[in-house]
């Protein structure tokens, strides 16, 4: 009972949030979006991570009725700025050491949210390489994943963001077709063993990706 209350709660004020936040994000990307029609049953969202603004800007491109509850590195925990959000809209989670309680919890709240979002680097650090986590979630409790593709013409992340002018660049949000894992593994090899047929569903998955 505490715990519906307390994701409620969490409605309430992640519709807030995002309906305050929703026109900046518009105004300064001049945020489009396509393919919102793909949302109509919830699954796991999955987006490629450049920036911090990606969260906001799948937040925004989303709406605020569509709560996402997000994976997030634990270490936000302590920004000042980031760590009150990842306390209230996200899982906390030990990236570098992902471990069977990082997983619990991780499937704990994908059981109740009815979107889950994850960026498969789990971090902004360019070259970093996707991990499997949101195909083991997307298996284990039989949910379709949802590709998004954020779409930047211009620099992105806003270039010069300490000086002024700031640069952001027109954004569109591409929402593609949900696939599920069943799907998703179409015409891979029997003989694989799990951690490659993982991998193998995570490249074909960010493949899917920048095909949005």
């Amino acid at each position: 009972m505490r715990t519906l209350l307390a994701d409620r709660l969490r409605d309430v004020a992640y519709g807030l949030f995002v309906g305050f936040c929703w026109p900046i994000v518009v105004v300064l990307f001049r945020l489009s979006v396509s393919g919102r029609h793909h949302l109509r049953g919830g699954g796991v969202l999955v987006a490629a991570h450049r920036s911090y603004w990606d969260t906001a800007l799948l937040g925004a491109a989303c709406g605020p009725f569509r709560r996402i509850t997000f994976l997030a590195r634990h270490g936000l925990l302590r920004n000042p700025v980031l760590g009150p959000l990842v306390w209230l809209f996200a899982v906390p989670i030990d990236r570098e050491a992902f471990g069977i309680g990082d997983f619990r919890r991780a499937l704990s709240a994908a059981a109740r949210a009815r979107f889950l979002g994850i960026f498969p680097e789990g971090t902004t650090r360019p070259g970093a390489q996707p991990k499997p986590g949101a195909v083991r979630i997307a298996d284990r409790l039989d949910r379709p994943l949802i590709p998004v593709n954020i779409v930047a013409r211009g620099p992105y992340p806003p270039q010069r963001f300490l000086r002024i002018p700031v640069r952001f660049p027109r954004i569109e949000v591409r929402i593609g077709s949900p696939v599920t894992v069943a799907e998703l593994s179409r015409g891979l090899s029997a003989d694989l063993t799990r951690s490659d047929r993982h991998r193998a569903l995570t490249e074909r998955l960010m493949n899917l990706i920048h095909a949005a």
